[in-house]
């Protein structure tokens, strides 16, 4: 099993920033591959970002290509989310997630393929 604990969200106003991170415990992590997801009230929970094991390479969805970057510190075992130029259309509970299947050379895109989530934490962009 594997264990991730999101910390990092909050209120910011748009074109603010704000750094999500994804602390990982219980399997080598560098044997991941790691997926940020969202979901806002009444909508699917939507992919924003993932990488493949040892992350790279990395998947942005468009609405956040430029804006926002994922890495990893393999020595912290921690995920992380910069999200630069926020927009009132990002405000979201965001999780981290973890695919803990046999292809992880490669990026996965679907909530359904990853078997183990954080809590999440809420992102909420004033106007």
């Amino acid at each position: 099993q594997v264990q991730l604990v999101e910390s990092g969200g909050g209120l910011v106003q748009a074109g603010g920033s704000l750094t999500l991170s994804c602390a990982v415990s219980g399997r080598t992590f560098s044997s991941l591959a790691m997926g940020w997801f969202r979901q806002a009230p009444g909508k699917e929970r939507q992919l924003v970002s993932a990488d493949a094991r040892g992350g790279r390479p990395i998947y942005y969805t468009d609405s956040v290509k430029g804006r926002f970057t994922m890495s990893r510190d393999n020595a912290k075992k921690t995920v992380y989310l910069q999200m630069n130029s926020l927009k009132p259309e990002d405000t979201a509970v965001y999780y981290c997630a973890a695919y803990l299947g046999e292809y992880y050379n490669l990026v996965h895109r679907t909530p359904a393929e990853y078997e183990s989530w954080g809590q999440g934490t809420q992102v909420t962009v004033s106007s």
